[in-house]
């Protein structure tokens, strides 16, 4: 399982428990961090709601896999679970897949490892909305993409994100109200 850093790190964490056989030792977590989301600066209009950051243009690392390491042949030939809290633009998705099966394939060839690895992806929230990323059309096809809800463009915020997790409590209580 690859977590995509910060969101991913916690539904990693869960889905592990839910997806650990008896008997079998725990399934490894890699992480690697990507960053679409920049900082805006702050506005005379914003209130406590409104977002600090929007959607940039240009995936960055921030984390990646070290490509010299044994966790990189423990990869080969695997089935990959890639795990994100939410599918937005899917522009961070798409670039994941892309540069994680080139490099998975370059140790398989590197290693002399039989089978290609086979990357499915889970996230918590698909925004229904038009994606600017575009994932392989096999892993579509193959119901190896899912997402646990479908819902609309709305932000999210997490509890895993929150500063100030009473703020966060009092808000979401506010939002189902409304």
């Amino acid at each position: 399982m690859i977590a995509i850093g910060g969101g991913g790190y916690v539904p990693a964490r869960i889905l592990r428990s839910f997806l650990k056989r008896p008997s079998s030792p725990n399934i490894p977590i890699q992480a690697i961090g990507l960053s679409l989301y920049e900082s805006l600066p702050p506005s005379n209009l914003s209130g406590p709601t409104t977002p600090t950051e929007a959607p940039g243009t240009k995936v960055k690392r921030t984390q990646w896999l070290d490509l010299s390491s044994l966790s990189m042949a423990n990869l080969v030939g695997k089935n990959i679970l890639i795990v994100d809290e939410v599918d937005d633009t899917r522009t961070t998705l798409e670039y994941a897949v892309r540069e994680l099966e080139k490099d998975v394939e370059a140790a398989r060839k590197k290693l002399g490892g039989e089978g290609k690895a086979k990357f499915s992806i889970f996230v918590l929230h698909n925004k229904d909305k038009p994606k600017k990323g575009q994932l392989p059309r096999d892993m579509i096809e193959e119901r190896r993409y899912l997402a646990a809800e479908t819902i609309g463009d709305v932000w999210i915020c997490y509890p895993w994100e929150a500063t100030d997790i009473d703020e966060h409590d009092r808000l979401a209580a506010s939002q189902k109200k409304a």
